[in-house]
């Protein structure tokens, strides 16, 4: 591993194996490739949003099962699709780190762009489940009538609609908070993306008429999402608060406290690894090639969910304990 590659790293505790050894390196040559075209970092994410979003269209219309080889090809399209739109992601934050240019819409746009990604996604399996679910009906038992079709696509969407704001919503927002907090105390605030919501709205309140549209929409939903962030951390919360208290400013929080938080984060950050994108979305195509597609909103809210709990249980743990000692 070469010193310019390890440069656009956040840092090798962050990345989990197949990152680290396959996807960042491969990355970084995109990187390098946008560098010399003079391609923003948020061009490149903006691009993930519609890569990613368009495999929807062959997510929805793939099944080996009914429809062969085509629908064995279509879904490999969309594998192959969301596979490229998560590098691009990827690819945006080490451009960034290797040119430069970093900006405050960049992290708001990096936050968002797995949602861009699986709210049509998860719409595109639904209707998948309601052209071709004769399988599942067979193991329900369910007589396949054009209403029960409409009835159990209906129950199908609410699971959807619970997987899509508690699972990858809820986990992956709480996966990248514990990210940037591990990077905060190993590299300091420079170093990470660690936001509050308290800075992001005098942000928002210093922006006036004439600051674009979308800025404030951005900004306005990076809020709500930073504030997510912190009501799910309680004891993270009242850790940073003692840490203010006693030190003044989180700047000052001394070399040893920092190493000493490292050694208890790090753990958790290697299991905190399988809530993002890579143990993810394998199971997702896992279930769209065995042609059972809404078996993965129960995975992502059944064992999806149960690894969540145990990631904010262990991190909430430590931080109390840390907490306690000041």
């Amino acid at each position: 591993m070469n010193e310019e590659f390890k440069k656009t790293l956040k840092s090798s505790d962050t990345e989990d194996w197949l990152d680290l050894h396959f996807v960042r390196p491969f990355c970084y040559y995109w990187a390098l490739l946008f560098a010399r075209l003079d391609i923003h970092p948020n061009t490149v994410t903006i691009l993930s949003m519609f890569i990613g979003a368009g495999s929807a269209i062959f997510f929805g219309c793939a099944s080996f099962y009914y429809n062969g080889m085509e629908g064995l090809m279509f879904n490999i399209i969309a594998i192959l699709m969301l596979c490229l739109a998560d590098i691009f992601d990827c690819t945006d934050g080490q451009l960034a780190r290797m040119t430069g240019k970093k900006s405050k819409l960049g992290r708001i746009l990096d936050g968002l762009a797995g949602f861009t990604w699986f709210i049509p996604i998860y719409h595109a399996m639904i209707y998948r489940f309601y052209l071709h679910h004769e399988l599942e009906f067979q193991w329900l038992g369910i007589e396949d009538t054009p209403e029960n079709a409409l009835i159990v696509t209906g129950i199908a969407y609410i699971i959807g609609v619970i997987a899509g704001f508690m699972g990858t919503g809820g986990q992956q927002r709480l996966a990248d908070y514990y990210i940037q907090i591990h990077l905060f105390f190993l590299k300091g605030e420079k170093g990470s993306e660690l936001d509050n919501s308290k800075r992001q709205q005098e942000i928002y309140d210093q922006m006036d008429e004439s600051t674009p549209a979308y800025e404030r929409y951005f900004q306005k939903t990076y809020i709500d999402y930073t504030k997510k962030q912190e009501a799910s951390t309680p004891q993270f919360q009242r850790l940073l608060a003692k840490l203010r208290s006693k030190y003044g400013s989180l700047d000052a929080i001394p070399q040893e406290f920092r190493e000493e938080f490292r050694q208890y984060s790090l753990p958790v950050i290697k299991w905190n690894g399988l809530l993002t994108f890579n143990f993810r979305s394998f199971w997702l195509f896992l279930f769209c090639l065995l042609d059972v597609p809404v078996m993965y909103f129960v995975w992502e809210i059944v064992g999806m969910g149960l690894l969540y709990l145990y990631v904010k249980r262990r991190h909430e743990a430590f931080c109390r304990k840390l907490a306690d000692k000041l």
